[in-house]
């Protein structure tokens, strides 16, 4: 097969305003090809700050989260705050494709930068801005963190154990799914733009798109009133007129954990893959009160809790005398519904990964090594899918872009360094 020659974004610009609430939005649009020009003001990002650090260093230019979320893209820095480096921003518009930013609502409308200025520019300019809340209602002025985020969103009501406080995820959402709606957006609205030849404003907000990863909980609540909690090792399924129903679902095997689904009722997959594990477990001597179980007969709508505890924790106690190689060894061959609970080493070290060529090693000539990165999950016939630029140091691309771009000459180039313009 030819190798292909282009990418999906091929011949796009994306100018990078964001801060780390939209960082990962124009590292999305790079991976499918654009020229992402990250903006930064003189003397670097903020967001070079988050941790963790390249072999615990805290220094700016080895920042892992700056390092993920600024893959693909070329760096300068450029202060849009004061006339000069507003001048050169439109300039930089004139031939931009995407406008992606992350202030507060009404910072670049302030600046005479926003949308409805821009477009005047460029017709055909997408501006993505990516907010906590978005750019209007009550909440659009305040500001959150990941913790605040993801509460506002939802999410920590339904992490954690029922009988403890609500937890965050420990790896921060917040930011990242408003980035991932972010590029989403984006190209939505780069697609009307091939239709129509007509720019749009695209606003983001991070907390709807926090919402809509909740899945069915809000419906629950809107058909049943029942409010989803966050519930640990247990499903809880809300039944009307009755106490909801626990039924385990994460169980602690020799080492580590495996996901298991264990009912019956009319469902001929649940009933099957529910008999096998009980016939696994005969094999070894144990679970013989399931022996012969009449699986088709449970009804999660009347069945007691303490019916169904008696059904599952026999099934605990012969997964606690396993591996969960075996035990998945054993679902694959049987058609049972189990899969094991893989830890970041298990990941890492995915032959299936491994095949699809997911882990990709960037060089990094200022520190002498490769660093290895995750890449893109989709591959596609007719694009690259191989990590193309490590993520830019403070400036590094002024020259390139100023002088042999823009036509600035180094004296120019001098004297806006002085003024405190790039």
């Amino acid at each position: 097969m030819a190798v292909p020659a282009v990418s999906l974004l091929e011949g796009c610009r994306v100018l990078d305003l964001s801060d780390e609430k939209g960082l990962l939005c124009g590292k999305l649009l790079g991976e499918l090809g654009a020229d992402v020009i990250k903006i930064e003001p003189p003397g670097g990002d903020p967001a070079r700050n988050n941790g963790p650090f390249y072999h615990d260093d805290p220094h700016p230019e080895k920042s892992l989260f700056w390092f993920f979320t600024n893959l693909y893209k070329r760096g300068i820095t450029l202060n849009i705050e004061i006339p000069d480096g507003q001048r050169i921003f439109k300039r930089l518009v004139e031939s931009a494709d995407f406008v992606v930013e992350s202030y507060d609502p009404g910072y670049m409308e302030g600046l005479g930068l926003g949308y409805s200025e821009l477009e005047k520019i460029n017709p055909r300019v997408i501006m993505t801005s990516i907010t906590p809340f978005g750019r209007s209602g009550p909440h659009a002025y305040y500001r959150a963190t990941d913790l605040v985020g993801v509460a506002l969103g939802g999410l920590v009501y339904i992490s954690g154990e029922i009988d403890r406080q609500p937890n965050r995820i420990s790896a921060p959402q917040f930011y990242f799914v408003g980035g991932l709606h972010g590029a989403a957006g984006s190209m939505v609205a780069h697609y009307h733009r091939e239709l129509t030849g007509e720019g749009q404003h695209v606003d983001v907000s991070c907390q709807q798109a926090v919402v809509l990863s909740l899945m069915v909980v809000a419906e629950i609540w809107d058909m049943l009133k029942y409010n989803y909690r966050g519930m640990g090792p247990t499903y809880a399924g809300a039944r009307p007129g009755a106490p909801p129903l626990f039924s385990r679902v994460i169980y602690p095997c020799k080492d580590g954990h495996v996901f298991a689904l264990i009912t019956g009722a009319a469902q001929a997959g649940m009933i099957a893959s529910s008999q096998a594990l009980a016939e696994m477990a005969n094999r070894e001597g144990m679970a013989a009160e399931l022996k012969d179980y009449p699986w088709h007969t449970i009804d999660a709508a009347t069945i007691t809790q303490e019916e169904l505890d008696g059904i599952i924790e026999p099934i605990r106690a012969f997964f606690e005398t396993k591996l969960k190689a075996e035990l998945f060894k054993e679902a694959l061959e049987r058609g049972i519904l189990l899969a094991p609970i893989t830890t970041m080493k298990d990941v890492v070290e995915s032959p299936q990964l491994a095949a699809r060529d997911f882990w990709q090693e960037v060089e990094h000539p200022e520190l002498g090594e490769k660093i290895t990165y995750p890449g893109y999950p989709i591959k596609m016939s007719e694009s690259f899918d191989r990590i193309t630029r490590r993520a830019p140091l403070i400036g590094e691309h002024n020259r390139e872009i100023y002088k042999e771009e823009l036509g600035y000459s180094q004296e120019q180039l001098d004297q806006l360094q002085s003024q405190g313009v790039i």
